[in-house]
């Protein structure tokens, strides 16, 4: 198996696991083996919380054009939100 590098962000936010709600703290990205997808690589995302333990984890298993078109609605929703909000706060972490 060729692991790629992690990358790690320190975040601010929310994620719906089994378990219901719970705060996100950081999320992680590599591009390596899919676990569960049915591909061969994928873009692999983790939003997490470490200190809650193994529960609190969402994955999402991307194919390369399926992330960078999550990359463009990502900005085109910021983007949109600067339009009619004004300036985005920037809450908590990063």
């Amino acid at each position: 198996m060729c692991a790629g590098t992690v990358e790690i962000a320190e975040v601010s936010g929310s994620a719906k696991g089994a378990g219901g709600w719970f705060p996100v703290e950081r999320a992680q990205a590599v591009y390596d083996h899919s676990f569960h997808a049915q591909m061969e690589e994928a873009l692999v995302l983790e939003f997490v919380n470490p200190a809650r333990g193994a529960g609190a984890r969402v994955s999402v298993e991307l194919s390369a054009g399926s992330a960078r078109s999550l990359i463009g609605i990502i900005e085109a929703a910021l983007e949109d939100g600067e339009r009619r909000h004004g300036p985005l706060a920037a809450s908590g972490t990063a």
